[in-house]
This record gives C-alpha cells, structure tokens and sequence, in this order.
C-alpha cells in the first residue's frame, strides 16, 4: 500500500506535476523494469546526474502515493478539474477533487501535502483552522515561489517536516526541472524524487541557491522561447516557411541540450564541434560576439536573480 497525496490549490502546475505521477504509475504496471525515460538514451555521465522517472518503475511501495486528493476553491473550477483528470488515463479517474473549503480534511487524510497555491495564499491556507492538528507529524512540499522555508516552518507544527520545491513550466510536458531543498531521511528522499522525476528531472540543493534557480530554470523558458524566435525569425528572413523554421529551430534547441545532458558535452565543445575554418558557423559566432549575446544572457540571469531577491525579501516582510 502506498501513501495518500494531497495537492492544495490545485492549479495549472498542480495539475502537471499530478499527471506526471499518474502517467507513471500507468508505465509502472505496463513496462518492463528495464525500460528507460526517454527510449533508447543512455543515462548521463555520474558528472551531470540527476535521477529520471526511469526509477520510479522498480521504486519501493511505500515511497509511491496510492490515493490522490486536489484541492480548488471554485465549483466549477472543481468541474474541470475533474474532467481533466478523467482524461489521464486509469489512475486519472480516481482523483478526488474537492471544491471550496476542503483543505484541512484532504490534509487529514493525506500523508503528503504538496502546497501548490499562489504564494500569498500559502499562509492562509496552512494557518487555517484545524490545519495545524492535521498536519502534524506530516510532510509538506511547497512549490510557492518565493515562499521561505523559515516562513513555512513559523505556519506548521514543530514536528511537520518541510520542504521547498521549484519546478519549471516544461513539467507540463514532463520535461520539467526542479530543484529541491535537501531532505535527511532516504525515504522522504525518494519520495520527493518519484513525485518531481515523473515530471522531468530534479535536482536537491540548498535553499541560499533558490533565487538563482528561479531566474535560470524558472525564467530560464522565457529566454530560450526568445532565443527560438529569433532564431525561427532569420530562418524566415532567409526564405524559409516559417512552420518549416520553427520546427528547424526548436528541434536544434531540444538536440543541443539533450547532447549536454546526455553526452556530457560542456556547451563550448558543442560549438566547436560544428565549427569548421572559414566556414558560416564561426561567421554567425562572430556576429553573435559582437552583439554580446554571451554576455547579455548571462545578465539577463544575474538581473532576475536580484529581482528575485527582491521578491523574496518583500515577501518575507509582508508574511
């Protein structure tokens, strides 16, 4: 028997990272054990590593969830809900969504509660009452940006244990990146691991990095999604159909990282790779260097870190 997961505020990521876990559950009883994520890919050098939903098919019981509980604030809002989970295939339909003000009680009986709302309502929802006797002794996983571990910790019991998570919009398509705060017990661990690896991959670090991740990994859509259009741009300057363009660009973008990921090629080794004297792609380099694109991006980062900050911080006062 596996353990009841409660998803509160069951929003547009709530829902990704919940149809992760449910598609994996369906892989898990209809795959052999030796089946990889993403089919005939070998795993990453142990340098670049991070754990992929390949293990959630021999993962012990007890670490997968069995019974799952989302929460919304609207009746209709409920509705659809409901019907998109009907949609997800045979674990999908088992979903119990509840409307209105069902969270203590789908708290209750929950084992793990994943806080899914907006960041400012975070605290009402967990300084609810009757919510601190519910959630004793239970493990929370908030992925409200911006929302502290400190902060977390003043709203719950002494003896609920807290973890923040950052997940990305490409958990949509479970192609996602999250990072987590460490976590001490091995079972909480893979817990958290089967939850965030069914959706993309995962990764744990220190909470003093989080604010950098958010601009990398959580703004980091925006910039590529830029870099595509650009990109798909010239291709249409240059006489291309732009359908034929994007979808040119796009799968460049998508080969690329995957060859970092999976092959272990430091980015400066993929560029040189393609690289010949005298050839377009130095020239195009070139044009790049001049335009500081290297530049400008890695400042792009270092700006919505500090905004970040920022956000953090204003959070933290007003809380």
């Amino acid at each position: 028997m596996g353990y009841t997961l409660a998803v509160l505020g069951c929003g547009t990521m709530g829902v990704a990272i919940l149809s992760g876990v449910l598609s994996s559950l369906e892989a898990r009883l209809s795959a052999p054990l030796t089946q990889k994520h993403h089919s005939g890919e070998t795993e990453p050098p142990s340098g670049i590593s991070t754990p992929t939903a390949s293990q959630f098919l021999d993962a012990p019981e007890e670490s997968l969830p069995s019974r799952f509980i989302a929460t919304v604030g609207r009746e209709e809002t409920g509705r659809k809900l409901k019907k998109t989970f009907e949609g997800l295939g045979r674990f999908g339909s088992d979903v119990e969504v509840r409307a209105g003000q069902g969270n203590v009680q789908a708290v209750k009986e929950a084992d793990v509660i994943l806080v899914c709302s907006k960041p400012n309502i975070a605290k009402s929802i967990l300084l609810e009452e009757g919510m601190a006797e519910a959630v004793k002794g239970k493990l929370v996983i908030s992925i409200c940006a911006g929302v502290t571990i400190s902060q977390l910790v003043s709203w719950v019991p002494e003896s609920t244990k807290v973890v923040r998570a950052m997940p990305n919009t490409p958990c949509k398509i479970r192609e996602g990146m999250t990072v987590v705060t460490p976590v001490s017990d091995a079972l909480s661990r893979t817990l958290i691991l089967n939850i965030f690896t069914s959706c993309g991959r995962c990764r744990f670090l220190e909470e003093k990095y989080f604010d950098a991740c958010t601009a990398l990994a959580g703004s980091g859509p925006a910039f590529v999604a830029l870099v595509l259009e650009a990109m798909t741009d010239g291709g249409v300057m240059m006489g291309l159909p732009r359908v034929e363009a994007l979808e040119l660009a796009a799968q460049t973008l998508q080969g690329t990282g995957r060859m970092a990921l999976y092959a272990g090629l430091h980015p400066a080794q993929l560029k040189d790779s393609v690289t010949t004297p005298g050839g377009c792609t130095i020239a195009g380099l070139l044009t790049l260097e001049d335009g500081r694109v290297r530049s400008t991006m890695a400042r792009a980062i270092q700006v919505a870190t500090n905004q970040q900050v920022f956000i953090s911080t204003l959070n933290a006062e007003t809380s």
